[in-house]
């Protein structure tokens, strides 16, 4: 029986204090000499479990307000992309805003998702501590199978360290017309280990980030349409680089394309000159969503007004010449 009187010691129990409230409140023996053990225990590893949501919840906060000022007012240096560190084109500007926005909800997730690990993997190891557990064993088997995984997942690492450094550099988002070597075509999605995309037959591709050497983005900023129109030698070629320039400054004073040509047209004069004709270069600042349109329908109009012209286009080469083959080439 514990005793209740100030000289009396509470047999095994190392918080004589605790032993005796305890004791004080409930008048059971077993409860007060396992004091340490039902209520200090308890109640550390509960204080580590609030002190950890409160620290997950606080840096989720500050990465929403850093992905939010990021998104909407003046962008970090560390998370501004190279090409938003030099002047930009005005018609740039809006695109630019709108793909801060996209970006800053991917590194958000990036930062969150990396702060909830660290956090959440601190107060496990805090707990174990608490509960007794020998965590140099543990340790040392993370160390281990950490190094193992290293070795026997590195395309993995390097994907998922591609994956971040081409959302951080903003090098292409969902929407973007991309060149990724074999595979071209619209971004349907940007992870961490993949990047997907559907060309223009409709084939999904699934292209590895760590597989990605170059990009060739049609989509960032403006375009330029440039247009090879060919002519036969014989041509009045002043009077063609006329006509050609006389039908982009029609469409560019169209309404209807006032704000898709960014910039009046250019006809250079003569690009190339080979054995079929000689070809006219015509060139044409667009944005980045109409370029193909816009190219479509300059050459239709070009086409019908070469024919109105009477501006002759180059003969195909017919038959075989000296006993060449008919076949593939």
């Amino acid at each position: 029986m514990l005793a209740v009187d100030d000289d009396a010691s509470v047999p095994d129990c190392a918080d004589y204090w605790l032993c005796q409230k305890v004791y004080d409140w409930f008048g059971l023996d077993w409860l007060a000499e396992n004091a340490g053990t039902l209520i200090v225990t308890p109640g550390r590893i509960l204080l580590v479990v609030v002190l950890a949501a409160v620290a997950r919840a606080l840096a989720h906060r500050a990465i929403q307000r850093l992905t939010d000022r990021t998104a909407t007012g003046a962008m970090p240096t560390i998370l501004r992309p190279l090409r938003n560190r030099v002047p930009q084109p005005g018609d740039a500007v809006d695109q630019i805003t709108a793909r801060r926005t996209q970006r800053a909800a991917a590194i958000g997730s990036v930062l969150r998702s990396f702060a909830s690990i660290v956090i959440l993997g601190i107060a496990v190891v805090l707990v174990l501590g608490e509960l007794g557990l020998n965590l140099a064993p543990i340790v040392a088997s993370a160390g281990v199978v950490g190094v193992a995984l290293g070795f026997g997942a590195q395309n993995l690492i390097k994907d998922f360290i591609a994956g971040i450094g081409i959302i951080l550099e903003d090098q292409y988002g969902v929407g973007d017309v991309v060149d990724l070597g074999e595979a071209i075509g619209t971004v349907e999605a940007v992870g961490l280990r993949i990047t997907r995309l559907r060309d223009v037959n409709g084939v999904v591709w699934y292209v590895r980030n760590g597989e990605v050497l170059r990009v060739g983005n049609k989509s960032q900023g403006y375009a330029q349409v440039v247009i090879d129109m060919p002519v036969a030698h014989d041509t009045d070629l002043e009077r063609a680089r006329t006509v050609m320039q006389e039908v982009a400054d029609a469409m560019y004073a169209e309404e209807e394309w006032i704000g898709v040509l960014l910039a009046e047209p250019e006809s250079l004069g003569v690009e190339q000159i080979t054995t079929e004709g000689v070809f006219l270069r015509l060139m044409v600042r667009t944005t980045n969503t109409d370029q193909w349109r816009v190219g479509r329908e300059l050459r239709m109009r070009l086409k019908e007004r070469f024919v109105a012209e009477g501006i002759r286009t180059p003969l195909p080469l017919l038959g075989s010449v000296s006993g060449a083959g008919t076949g593939p080439r």
